[in-house]
């Protein structure tokens, strides 16, 4: 029988109120239970966000130096589990074996980082205007702060939140998604073997329903850190807000990437390849927009069909290039968008069909789409598709370029394929993005810069990930010292 584990609250692992709990299965054979959770309730949540504030002053108080060694151990721990925690994702998640052990490397990486940032933290001594005097700033926690997080990077984005949160001296109440609550699970077991104190992180799982309002607007929560759709995180962003809380949401894309005429086709293909069909496209950053000058854009069209056509599709253990969506519902939402793109009037180039027969019979797999004659005002170019679908649409030149790559709600991340200097840094300049790149793909963040959106993509707040993500977790007090 699969095996069943609880909520981490107060330093130990404990079973809902409820006493109900919920199945996590593999999206690659849906006959494979990998674990149950506990289906939690508002009192799980409060009970957790109680030992949270308990344990925060101490927390808060001891140095920094020392914070940042439990984020060191919690990394080197989590080192040693790696090949359980690579197994492990893969198994809730879908997510090819490669892809998902560089997801767990990012987490070790991530807590090393910030246990070394942890030594910086203090604050910068001003010139005061006048004698006798000092002016000076110090960073202080927030206090208690919760985090919920997707299923797409299930250990990637809540070690993105948690090692900050931590390190600027915060304790957590974290939620999983429940579609992929291991990860983060295997994540708090590291923290604890660290020797982490009882309380600082606590972990509940269940419903967004049921957990959602104590933990965002529960009057001991100061902060909020959610990554997920554009529809939730707006919601959120709406509650927390109610109590002036400080708020961060990171939520849904629309990202394109551009391919000009001084572009190397194959070289385009291959970017726009990686980054659309990558992660099976569950990724909020995944390129779902080619925009392709008409010079090249028949090109690229049969280029990109051949590529498409020789993607493996397969289990995620069997580390092909592209693996099951998460969930039928995931799977179903996009096989409805391409039954829409083929209705809207777009050319369905190749794939888009359920696979299911063999070794897809018990799996949620589609095989990867490439639409040609996309108008931009279509929906398959507009929505969020979040599956490995790929919009084609042609561009007169580059002002139309710009139009067309901006003309979307969302603004997240951008790239463009060029071997102009003025085309790169002109669309560097004036693209509504808050990642934007020039020859590579738009997925992929490096660990130590800023990370988030523009427009519908995030609250416009604060950003993630380096000293953006220490900057969401901290307040700020200026101190005036006269003598």
């Amino acid at each position: 029988m699969e095996q069943a584990f609880g909520n981490f609250v107060n330093g130990e692992w404990v079973d809902a109120e409820s006493g109900d709990t919920f199945e996590v299965v593999n999206p690659a054979d849906t006959a494979d239970v990998v674990a149950r959770f506990q289906r939690s309730t508002a009192a799980d949540a409060e009970d957790a966000i109680e030992a949270a504030v308990a344990a925060q002053h101490e927390w808060a108080n001891r140095p920094g130096p020392e914070r940042g060694a439990i984020l060191n151990r919690a990394s080197q721990e989590l080192a040693s589990r790696k090949e359980e925690a690579t197994e492990m994702l893969v198994r809730e998640e879908g997510k090819a074996r490669s892809e998902a052990a560089g997801e767990v490397q990012r987490a070790i990486d991530i807590f090393a980082y910030y246990a070394q940032k942890s030594l910086d933290l203090g604050g910068v001594v001003k010139s005061p205007s006048g004698r006798n005097k000092e002016l000076s700033t110090k960073r202080e926690p927030l206090g208690t702060v919760s985090i919920i997080t997707p299923w797409n990077y299930p250990i990637a984005i809540p070690a993105w939140k948690l090692a900050p949160a931590l390190a600027a001296g915060n304790t957590v109440v974290a939620k999983p998604a429940s579609e992929a609550p291991n990860s983060t699970r295997i994540l708090v077991e590291c923290l604890a073997e660290a020797g982490l104190p009882d309380g600082v992180v606590n972990f509940v799982t269940g419903p967004g329903s049921e957990l959602g309002a104590p933990l965002t607007t529960h009057a001991e929560i100061d902060a909020v850190s959610f990554t997920g759709s554009t529809s939730v995180g707006t919601s959120v962003a709406q509650a927390a807000s109610e109590g002036l809380k400080r708020v961060q949401c990171e939520m849904g894309g629309k990202n394109p990437t551009v391919v000009m005429p001084s572009a190397d086709i194959d070289e385009a293909v291959e970017i726009l390849g990686v980054g659309a069909f990558g992660t099976t496209g569950q990724s909020c950053t995944a390129a779902s927009r080619a925009i392709v000058h008409e010079d090249v854009y028949d090109e690229f069209v049969d280029a990109m069909v051949e590529y498409a056509e020789d993607i493996v599709v397969g289990p995620g253990l069997d580390d092909p290039d592209v693996g099951p969506h998460v969930s039928q519902g995931e799977l179903d939402s996009t096989l409805e968008y391409i039954d829409i793109g083929v209705d809207e009037g777009a050319t369905l180039e190749t794939g888009g069909e359920r696979l299911a027969d063999g070794e897809y019979d018990d799996g949620y797999y589609v095989r990867p789409a490439v639409f040609s004659d996309v108008d931009n005002d279509m929906r398959i170019a507009q929505e969020e598709i979040f599956g490995p679908v790929l919009s084609v649409i042609e561009a007169s030149d580059f002002e139309d370029v710009l139009e067309l790559a901006n003309d979307v709600e969302f603004g997240l991340s951008a790239s463009i394929v060029t071997q102009d200097l003025t085309e790169a840094n002109e669309f560097l300049d004036r693209i509504e993005a808050g990642v934007a790149k020039v020859n590579e793909k738009t997925t992929g963040l490096e660990l130590h810069v800023p990370f988030g959106g523009y427009k519908q993509s995030s609250t416009n707040t604060y950003r993630e990930q380096g000293d953006a993500g220490l900057d969401f977790f901290t307040a700020t007090k200026t101190i005036y010292r006269n003598y």
